[in-house]
Parts: structure tokens; sequence; C-alpha cells
């Protein structure tokens, strides 16, 4: 079936349909990584956006129950140069294309991928449809993009995050080759936001030796601290970190709180936003598993996993926030750590381990600074 994807600049791409029939909108941004399209799929991060895949070949592998990184697939839509029509994997239970349309996902094949690609570099990330059938009109869904809401000010936490407070499952440390020597002292009791979490994050804290409670977005920072948690960790999520007051506010009163409190990705830019900074938009945002992060105290280059469309400005940070990680790419700020409270954030995604191990030590030190308190 044919299919199209139009872009709010005008430009439109004619290819074939590799997933659900109809019609989907979002930002189109693009995904360097050679593998791990199902954690792409389903990263809560991806809310809103259309994805683009660089590695030509996508769905060799097809899809597996346990490469899930939440309960649904999240994208707004997918795109690829080439679908493997076959899945060449043990742990299968289905092809890329039965995943897609299972879960009601439109997606797009058979379009030159890397040309979308140096458009959206030298462009800018831009909003676009992608349209499934015939008769489809680029003019007409090229007017449609120009008007879907920019990323800019938007709340897609709201749209990811729990609706309950729950307990995640002790996870088995060995699975993750997490020694004795690397596990919490005694069991710790940390409080988690649900911002958009990727599970794999929940798992390392379990397999760490923490007992993990997650807590919707906009729960106050007051039932969080009532509980007395060891720690508290901010997750990842989706759109425009200034667009959340709410969670801002609750990261300020952590702050405050003189509780240890992690942050990734969102969670990042969050407590640099609460510890009195400002974040900005990125031209194409930093997506893919080979980003280059130098961490300012020992000179070591960690090979990262990243998904984000805004960052930190170091400009604006205040005296008492240092920065401890930076991107050798463009050099936006990748780490933060406040001076004299016991919080810390990195903007990549240890969990991915892309290095494999390279950033690992991030939740080694979360136990630290809790345990040493």
């Amino acid at each position: 079936m044919r299919a199209i994807l139009a872009l709010e600049d005008g430009t439109w791409f004619e290819g074939v349909a590799a997933g659900a029939q109809g019609e989907t909108s979002g930002e189109v941004v693009f995904n360097t990584s050679m593998t791990g399209y199902q954690e792409v799929l389903t990263d809560p991060s991806y809310a809103g956006q259309i994805v683009t895949m660089t590695c030509p070949e996508i769905g060799n592998y097809g899809v597996s129950s346990e490469d899930v990184e939440s309960r649904k697939p999240q994208v707004a839509g997918f795109i690829i140069r080439d679908e493997s029509p076959v899945a060449s994997n043990w742990r299968a239970s289905g092809t890329l294309r039965e995943y897609l349309i299972a879960n009601d996902i439109v997606a797009i094949s058979d379009i030159d991928t890397r040309a979308l690609t140096r458009r959206l570099r030298s462009g800018g990330v831009m909003r676009g449809v992608v349209a499934t059938g015939s008769g489809l009109d680029p003019a007409a869904f090229v007017e449609r993009a120009r008007s879907i809401p920019q990323m800019e000010g938007s709340d897609l936490v709201i749209g990811v995050t729990s609706d309950r407070a729950f307990d995640w499952p002790q996870e088995d440390p060995d699975q993750f080759g997490i020694t004795p020597a690397r596990r919490a002292k005694q069991r710790l009791k940390i409080a988690a936001y649900d911002f958009g979490m990727k599970w794999n994050i929940l798992r390392r804290l379990s397999a760490h030796g923490c007992d993990v409670r997650v807590y919707p977005a906009g729960t106050p920072a007051a039932e969080l601290l009532v509980t007395k948690p060891d720690g508290v960790f901010l997750s990842n999520g989706p759109g425009d970190p200034a667009a959340l007051p709410y969670a801002i506010d609750n990261a300020r009163r952590l702050v405050g709180s003189d509780v240890p409190v992690f942050g990734i990705c969102l969670g990042h830019q969050i407590l640099g936003l609460a510890m009195g900074g400002k974040t900005f938009k990125l031209k194409f945002g930093h997506r893919g598993a080979n980003h280059p992060v130098k961490k300012l105290e020992t000179g070591k280059v960690e090979i990262t996993s990243q998904n984000h469309g805004f960052a930190v400005d170091p400009t604006t940070l205040p005296g008492d926030v240092e920065v401890t990680h930076l991107n050798l790419y463009d050099g936006t700020v990748e780490g933060l750590r406040h001076r004299t409270r016991p919080v810390f954030c990195v903007q990549y995604h240890p969990e991915a381990s892309p290095g494999p191990h390279d950033a690992d030590y991030l939740f080694d030190d979360f136990l630290r600074m809790i345990e040493d308190r």
C-alpha cells in the first residue's frame, strides 16, 4: 500500500506502508542506533514524535516481549528505509510489521532516510504527517503538518505517566552482572517520579538493591517525602521540561529537603530548572546509542545512549550548581551536581548500557550517596 511522509517545509516522500493503515502526525526526528528499534518504539520519551531510523535495514531480529520499555509502543509513527520481511531470532515472537499493526502504529518504508536525515540535520526537526492509502494529496498533508502544535510548550508527560502509584518487583542482581560489592548493604527505599519511565531503569535500581515505589508525575513532593524514602529518582520522559511547572516545583522541594536525588534525561532537565537554570530546544536533538560524553572530573569518555530534544543552558546556572559532564559532539551539558545538596543528574541513559558499562557507575554513586548520609 502507498504511503507518504509530508514535512512542514514542503518536502514530501513517497514510500510503502509498513505498519497500521491510517494517518499520524508529530515531530519528525532521527535515531542513529543500529539496533534496539523495539526499545525505541516503546520508550515514552518518544511520545508525540515520528521516529526515523538511520540504520538502513530494520526488523531483522523481529520483536520480543522481553525488549519493551513500557506498557506499549509510544511513538507517534515510524520511518525506515528497508523493512525486513522475516524475523531471524530465536527470541522473536513475531515480525516488526505484525507488531506495528497490532499496536496501531502508522509506519512508512522504502524512502530515502539518508536524505530525510540530512534535511532534519540542516533544517532542524520538523512537524510532519505520515499517511497511507490511495489518492493521497501531498500538498494537503504539508498544510496539515504546519498546523500541528509545536513541541515547545507542550506537556506530553501527562499522556505517558502512570495513573497510580505502584511497586516494582524485585530483580535478580546476577542477571544484570551486579556483584555483591556493588549492591546496597541493605535494601534501600526509593521513591521514583514517572515522567515517562523506561522499565530498564527500574530493573537496574531494583537489581542494585532498591525497593522502588513509582509515583505519577503530578504527585506532590510532600506525599513522597512523608514516606521517608532513602532517595528519590526523577525519570526520563517526553516534551518540553519548561512546560512542567508542577514537576519543577516538586523537584525544587526535593532539592531543599536534603534527601538524595538522582535524575535522568527529562529528570535532569527538571532538576536543572529547579536549581535555577533554564533550558532550550536543540536543533535536531540527541537520539542514538553512540554519543561520547566526557566526565570532567576524570577526563574519561563514556559512550552513551541518548534521547532528548532539549538541554540545560550552562550560562544560566547559579554558582552552587556544577557541570559534571559534557557532550563531545556539541559541548552541551550532560551532567549536573549541586555543590552542597545530595543532588545529581545526567542527560543520558546509563541503564541502556551502550558502552556497555561505561555509565553504570552512576547507580553506584546514587547508592553511595544514600549510604553515606
